[in-house]
């Protein structure tokens, strides 16, 4: 993403995203017997790589790019541990196929922004998700505020597993199915980007 100086893109602020410091989850609603029980599992995302660009003039001119590494999903809900290792398992080899696709990438097209105060925006950021081999275009409504040594970005957004080919996971004897809609929410921190020779 480096550019030339004194070029529109040198007036950016770019940021690494940092998921030590950040928060990813995906929220699954269970059908079947067990659903009643409410074990609703929590699916974390414990790695991902990632930049963001902020134009503080021009926050249309925004972008953001992250990939996922698939097998860093874990579930983390309240469901026992029997059922999590299942449910892990499945979800690697038979829902997400992390041999086959190790990867999860999105990267936005364009930005949609309102600035709520000098340094806090809404937006809005349309892009395309990779997911299980299958490109889709997905948006990404979030708050993001911004400053001359990192950013943060908070929201929420939600996918169906059958659009991008994944067959909601069955576990417990069929008695714990996983809905098809996922809720994705997120609360990410990112760095300033240490200029080029800096």
């Amino acid at each position: 993403m480096a550019t030339p100086m004194g070029t529109v893109e040198s007036l950016a602020r770019q940021y690494v995203l940092d998921p030590a410091r950040s928060r990813f989850v995906v929220r699954a609603s269970v059908a079947g017997l067990l659903s009643a029980f409410g074990h609703n599992p929590t699916i974390a995302i414990r790695s991902f790589t990632g930049e963001a660009l902020l134009r503080p003039d021009s926050p249309e001119l925004s972008s953001l790019r992250f990939e996922i590494d698939a097998a860093s999903l874990a579930v983390t809900g309240e469901v026992s541990d029997k059922d999590r290792t299942e449910m892990e398992r499945a979800m690697r080899e038979e829902v997400l196929e992390t041999a086959r696709y190790p990867l999860i990438r999105f990267e936005n097209a364009a930005v949609q922004a309102t600035r709520i105060t000098d340094a806090m925006y809404a937006m809005k950021i349309p892009g395309n998700l990779t997911l299980h081999g299958v490109t889709r275009e997905l948006e990404i409504p979030c708050t993001v505020t911004a400053g001359d040594e990192g950013f943060r970005a908070y929201g929420d957004f939600s996918i169906r597993q059958t659009d991008y080919g994944i067959r909601p996971v069955t576990v417990a004897g069929g008695t714990l199915k996983l809905k098809d809609e996922l809720k994705f929410t997120f609360d990410i921190v990112g760095r300033r980007k240490a200029e080029s020779g800096a």
